[in-house]
């Protein structure tokens, strides 16, 4: 799963990514963005070019069965207080096949002295 994040989202190479590591069918949760690799193979390499200073910052990787979860901070420019982000990958025969996301942005003040992370 790290494999498939740094190449598609911090080597910026999403083909590349889809090509290796998305299964024949790809499930997509997010209401925003249809299923399927090709998809995947369009959407996201222009959503990257339309955030040269997009980073990433994983914070922790979770395993159970047939699921992997990733939570990291993403920013989109050096001054974005980042948004928390959780994603839900389920992985058949070594391949991503489904994928849901939560993400939440990260406030200016909070009531509590708590990280997002």
């Amino acid at each position: 799963m790290l494999a498939f994040f740094e190449t598609a989202f911090i080597k910026r190479d999403p083909v590349t990514a889809a090509d290796r590591y998305l299964g024949s069918s790809y499930t997509q949760h997010n209401p925003g963005i249809p299923d399927g690799p090709e998809v995947f193979k369009q959407i996201i390499p222009q959503w990257l070019s339309s955030v040269p200073e997009l980073t990433f910052d994983i914070k922790r990787v979770i395993t159970e069965g047939d699921l992997v979860v990733l939570h990291y901070l993403m920013k989109t420019s050096r001054n974005d207080r980042g948004t928390a982000i959780v994603d839900i990958f389920r992985v058949e025969g070594g391949r991503v096949v489904e994928h849901w996301d939560v993400l939440q942005p990260v406030p200016a003040e909070s009531p509590n002295s708590n990280t997002m992370f």
